[in-house]
């Protein structure tokens, strides 16, 4: 499993779209936090603060806001690299070697997880180096900074998970990548329907089961184990239906 992992992260590195990823993602989002910090150092926002005795702080204002959007765009992105997790096996007719080899098909898809997290786990760590500049000049909520990290990471899990698990499902990284990218935003969008299931609470809500519902709280520094444990649970169950179609693979 950890060999499949680095072989996926050093793969990924040897790509030029990993890096033009990386980069595109640290040109956004520093633009994003210098207009975040440009609009918090505005005079009247500081006089606003200054007469309110509940004022949120500067980790409210500025870094959940980044991470906000980070959600977001990363949700766009991910598609592109989830497509190729197994449909590039598929098309370089290498599937059938690896699933011919002395290892689980959890240990396969385990790995391809494992792989592609660590490299979003970098990505994020590069991201965060904005908000942690911010300690030269002012302080930060570390608290609500591990929940929003925290949030994060397991948004950007159950996104690797359902890509992993679309990608078993084609041998086209191109459907992939537009399969994977129309189920997001329909799990982003289910929370614009929410009023269609108006008078129902919890899970029968249909906006409940949106997929970036469950990180807003834990960006504001509200932890609940039912956000945690709502990714948690797509994150099992995606890897579930990915071992089970691999594995019906190999039977064929």
């Amino acid at each position: 499993m950890w060999t499949i992992a680095t072989r996926e992260l050093r793969s990924l590195f040897l790509s030029p779209l990993a890096w033009s990823i990386l980069a595109a993602v640290q040109i956004i989002f520093g633009w994003f936090f210098a207009i975040l910090i440009y609009w918090f150092l505005q005079p009247n926002v500081q006089a606003s603060l200054a007469n309110d005795p509940n004022a949120p702080g500067l980790t409210t204002m500025v870094v959940s806001s980044l991470l906000d959007w980070v959600g977001i765009v990363l949700l766009l992105v991910s598609p592109l690299l989830t497509m190729r997790l197994i449909s590039e096996e598929r098309r370089n007719r290498t599937l059938p070697l690896l699933l011919s080899a002395p290892i689980s098909m959890t240990s396969i898809i385990l790995g391809k997880f494992m792989g592609l997290m660590g490299f979003f786990l970098i990505m994020i760590s590069m991201l965060m180096l904005m908000p942690l500049s911010l300690l030269l000049g002012g302080t930060l909520d570390f608290g609500q900074l591990a929940s929003s990290m925290l949030g994060i990471i397991l948004l950007m899990g159950a996104l690797t998970a359902l890509g992993l698990y679309i990608s078993t499902l084609s041998a086209n990284t191109t459907v992939a990548a537009i399969s994977t990218f129309g189920a997001f935003l329909l799990l982003w969008m289910l929370d614009w329907g929410e009023k269609i299931g108006e008078g129902q609470e919890g899970v029968l809500s249909l906006g409940y089961w949106a997929i970036t519902k469950h990180y807003q709280p834990l960006l504001k520094g509200l932890f609940s184990t039912a956000d945690v444990v709502y990714y948690l649970l797509i994150i099992v169950l995606f890897l579930m239906l990915s071992i089970l179609r691999l594995d019906s693979d190999r039977i064929q």
